[in-house]
């Protein structure tokens, strides 16, 4: 199989994303203690044609096909193989001088997630979710175009809820002719349950499938699922969920916020804090990440 080649950056920095969700899905209680939740991500509210056009191109391409060769390409993890704490530095890459919350880098931004996580008293699992959530937009570093790392996810091979934001450029989309994949279980049968759904590319699958053996699931529903907002915010595509999802929705509505709202101007003294984190990836993960 041949996946279509995409050249094309739509979003001025990765983070009008989450910006555009900040407006869509406003938290009455921030998370962080530098500012309200209101006042995250405001660049004076204009409408961003970019994440429009974002979006016109994430629903356009990722059809079922193009996951599926995505998938076979990406999850054999024989790009790179490096320390955990390497892995930052790599991702670090990706600093983004444009966003106006912040200037910290991704592993600052991640350290502000875990923190946030900690601070609260929950479990050192989640702490370590919370650091290695982002872990995926690495993608972009292997020429993944923005549409195929980041984004609202959803299934493939099934009839698109109008919960997912800009439905209507799902018209555009391969799939949209076909009859099977517009059926409402499309490939699928009834409550078959999300493990067996086949969601959008994107960071959230690539980080779940590099991690799976190693976190507890409650964290690799957060992983996994954390950008699903039609599931986990509009109560969207019922008709697939098994008993598990259901139990499991409460861990991924808990990690969001944190994801969301836990920017903050004071950056993190990742040095300070490095000994306890070396020591938690220790207990969790390998020494080494494949990528």
């Amino acid at each position: 199989m041949k996946a279509q080649k995409i050249d094309a950056t739509p979003l001025q920095n990765l983070d009008e994303w989450e910006e555009d969700l900040l407006r869509r899905y406003p938290d009455p209680e921030a998370i962080a203690t530098g500012k309200a939740a209101d006042a995250y991500r405001n660049y004076g509210e204009p409408q961003r044609d970019t994440v429009k056009e974002f979006y016109r191109l994430n629903h356009t391409f990722q059809t079922y096909d193009f996951v599926r060769f995505k998938r076979e390409e990406f999850l054999s993890f024989r790009k790179k193989e490096m320390p955990v704490w390497e892995a930052f530095d790599f991702l670090n890459e990706l600093v983004d001088d444009s966003d106006p919350d912040t200037d910290l880098d991704q592993l600052q931004h991640l350290l502000q997630t875990s923190e946030a996580i900690r601070r609260d008293g929950h479990p050192d699992w989640m702490v370590l979710t919370g650091l290695m959530h982002d872990m995926g937009k690495v993608l972009c570093l292997f020429g993944e175009p923005q549409w195929a790392v980041v984004g609202d996810t959803f299934p493939v091979g099934c009839a698109y809820s109008d919960k997912i934001v800009y439905p209507e450029f799902f018209k555009n989309n391969p799939d949209y002719a076909n009859d099977l994949y517009q059926s409402e279980y499309g490939v699928y049968t009834p409550n078959c349950g999300l493990r067996n759904v086949t969601m959008s590319w994107g960071h959230d699958e690539y980080v779940y499938q590099m991690l799976k053996n190693y976190l507890p699931e409650e964290g690799l529903y957060m992983l996994r699922y954390h950008s699903f907002y039609a599931w986990h915010r509009e109560g969207a595509y019922g008709h697939l969920l098994d008993d598990h999802d259901r139990r499991m929705l409460k861990w991924v509505q808990l990690f969001n916020p944190y994801d969301l709202y836990s920017k903050s101007p004071e950056p993190p003294d990742a040095q300070k804090l490095r000994p306890y984190y070396e020591a938690l990836i220790a207990k969790y993960l390998p020494a080494t990440l494949k990528f």
